[in-house]
């Protein structure tokens, strides 16, 4: 394979060197007589339930396998993740397996960052490596083998609070506009902006996004047919006619009727401050004590129609790790058909056999069957994941920068969408 650059961050630029140098000199870490071996695996979860689980998944593994003396699961912060992590790849203290978002797919898989898994998976008694959803394993692909198993294929939802509505005054709640057809941004914009006016709480958030992450906002301007660069990488969108609208609809839901939050203003759904929000499924643990009646539907369709959106990660082996064999065999285990029916309450699986209402309210009592459907399944059949790109980092906050003139009023933004597409063009070139 050939060797590139890791271009996620400043950082990660000057680690390639010492990235290519283990690719080519080091062993494989394999080692079957090794003893006491401990492995390790980068995640940005730290919610005690989920901890749980993979402690109790990592314990049952190591009763039939004396050689491996611990399995720890080291959290990083999301904010920083993928800094931390390419700094970890590049030291000397690389992590044995580790989460990797979809936006830095391309990097790792095609960089020789990660290890082919596929040899592993298929000869992994009981695996049923041919269960695993072609739509899901896309993207952490490489001419046919699998770089990383995605761990999570979690589609992006609305929730919505029933008591907020209701006391705004709001006669439709999303499931009934949903059942007659008229779900649409513009029907969700004028319900969060009645919330906003009469109850004195906030009517939809776009959680994750706070003016940053602008990748969040894909849920949106899809509806609409806009994205961000052409399929290819190569070729700037934002200045496109389709994301002109979907960006104004935006600016004038922000800025003239109130529907989201303004810059600098927060609040949290799950805590009872708004009455929408957009976010994935598995954020629905937070609302386990039920602090009031709720619901989830699908995004709403645009002008372009309903799009649906996808958040995905994956776990990869680290090509740098000591331990490469034995990190891959404990892979199999976690995510073979019987952990991946455990880990499904929290992650949406990638195997077709376990896409069903049955086997997925096992697993998520939270959820009714048609929610399940209409949101979980039917949006992993349907809907596409964040935008990646090979230069995701750099362009990530190229893009960042460039829209911060957008959040204030009066911004025009024909002109910053132009400034976005001047940006990043030399980086999507690269």
């Amino acid at each position: 394979m050939r060797t590139r650059r890791l271009r996620l961050t400043s950082l990660a630029l000057s680690a390639v060197s010492l990235l290519a140098v283990s690719l080519a000199g080091c062993s494989n870490g394999s080692g079957s007589g090794d003893k006491d071996v401990s492995l390790r695996m980068t995640v940005w979860s730290n919610d005690k339930s989920q901890t749980a689980l993979f402690n109790s998944i990592a314990a049952d593994y190591r009763k039939t396998h004396p050689d491996i003396a611990s399995i720890t699961f080291d959290y990083i912060p999301i904010d920083n993740y993928t800094t931390a992590l390419t700094t970890q790849i590049a030291g000397s203290n690389p992590p044995d397996m580790a989460w990797v978002l979809e936006r830095d797919a391309p990097d790792f898989v095609s960089s020789g960052a990660l290890t082919d898994l596929t040899p592993t998976l298929k000869k992994a008694a009981g695996y049923q490596y041919d269960d695993l959803a072609p739509a899901a394993t896309k993207l952490w692909k490489q001419g046919g083998d699998l770089y990383a198993y995605p761990f999570s294929t979690s589609p992006f939802g609305m929730f919505y609070n029933k008591d907020l509505l209701t006391r705004a005054g709001v006669t439709k709640t999303p499931d009934q506009l949903v059942a007659d057809h008229q779900w649409t941004w513009q029907n969700a914009e004028k319900m969060a902006a009645q919330v906003a006016a009469h109850t004195g709480k906030q009517g939809l958030v776009i959680r994750d996004w706070d003016y940053k992450t602008w990748v969040q906002l894909a849920g949106l301007w899809r509806g609409w047919g806009a994205d961000a660069w052409s399929a290819d990488g190569k070729t700037c969108q934002f200045d496109s006619p389709q994301m002109q609208q979907a960006m104004t609809f935006l600016h004038d839901a922000i800025f003239k009727d109130k529907a989201l939050p303004g810059p600098g203003e927060t609040a949290d759904f799950f805590a009872g401050e708004s009455a929408l929000t957009i976010t994935q499924i598995s954020r629905a643990t937070l609302l386990a004590d039920h602090p009031f009646d709720w619901g989830i539907v699908p995004l709403p369709a645009g002008p372009a129609g309903a799009s649906q959106v996808i958040g995905q990660a994956g776990i990869g082996v680290m090509t740098k790790g000591s331990h490469k064999q034995q990190a891959a065999d404990f892979l199999a285990y976690f995510t073979d058909a019987a952990n991946s029916a455990k880990l499904a309450r929290y992650f949406p699986p990638a195997r077709n056999s376990q896409l069903t209402t049955a086997t997925l309210a096992k697993a998520n009592p939270m959820f009714t069957p048609q929610q399940l459907q209409n949101v979980v399944i039917d949006g992993i059949k349907t809907g596409s994941v964040l935008p990646s790109h090979q230069n995701s980092a750099k362009i990530a906050n190229l893009v960042q920068n460039a829209l911060d003139p957008m959040w204030k009023s009066g911004a025009n933004v024909g002109s910053v969408l132009a400034g976005v597409c001047k940006a990043i063009a030399p980086a999507l070139s690269q």
